[in-house]
């Protein structure tokens, strides 16, 4: 069977004006990452990420360790991020406090927003949102089709924690709660793999950080 690197993005600018920016520490996180791949001889025939800058942020930063990766990569929309601030903003009155609980800190952030993903996957945001669940859900099983019949037989896909939730959530058939519990689990640049091919996906190990396990490593380990 063919294999399956899903990369969660590097640190981005949580906080920041504009979040959608690796931070120094993402960028150093992708560069080891690359590093460790480089290693281990891994090699990939297909590249796959998501849209956004910090994707493509991630993946350059992998390929500066990576020089013999292919040139190409195939940009897929449904491996975007979720939009979050969309979410936040979307809340009915009786649930405004959470918007601002999400202000005070990263923590009080990633509280509240496991809080909000439940709203938006039971429906309670549903017309006051650009993207329902069930709409997001379609597109990350549209990305995970066009992997499948893409041919490759190693494939590196750089994308969002979101997404890989759902990815995940997919692959084992399990409730929309998993997809959540599963995101808010997955750390900056790690590593799901899976084996494939165009009938079946199989989950072959979930959030891995290799190229971070030195203890010297253990404060670039992050979730934002």
């Amino acid at each position: 069977m063919a294999e399956l690197f899903l990369i969660r993005h590097g640190q981005a600018s949580l906080g920041a004006d504009d979040y959608d920016c690796l931070s120094a520490s993402g960028e150093q996180q992708s560069r080891w990452l690359g590093e460790h791949f480089a290693r281990d001889g891994v090699q990939f025939d297909c590249i796959m990420s998501g849209t956004l800058r910090r994707h493509a942020q991630t993946l350059d930063a992998i390929r500066h360790a990576m020089p013999g990766l292919p040139a190409g990569c195939e940009a897929h929309a449904g491996l975007n991020e979720y939009d979050f601030y969309a979410l936040f903003t979307a809340l009915p009155d009786e649930h405004r406090h959470l918007a601002d609980a999400a202000k005070h800190d990263s923590r009080e952030f990633f509280k509240a927003l496991r809080k909000v993903l439940h709203l938006w996957t039971e429906g309670a945001l549903d017309g006051r949102v650009p993207e329902t669940w069930s709409a997001f859900q379609q597109r990350v099983a549209n990305a995970r089709a066009a992997i499948q019949q893409s041919g490759a037989q190693r494939v590196l896909v750089v994308t969002s924690g979101g997404v890989i939730g759902a990815f995940v959530q997919q692959i084992l058939q399990a409730p929309a709660a998993m997809a959540i519990a599963l995101n808010m689990q997955i750390l900056n640049s790690s590593v799901t793999h899976c084996y494939f091919n165009r009938e079946a996906l199989q989950l072959s190990s979930f959030n891995g950080l290799a190229h971070l396990d030195d203890p010297q490593r253990h404060a670039f380990r992050t979730y934002g």
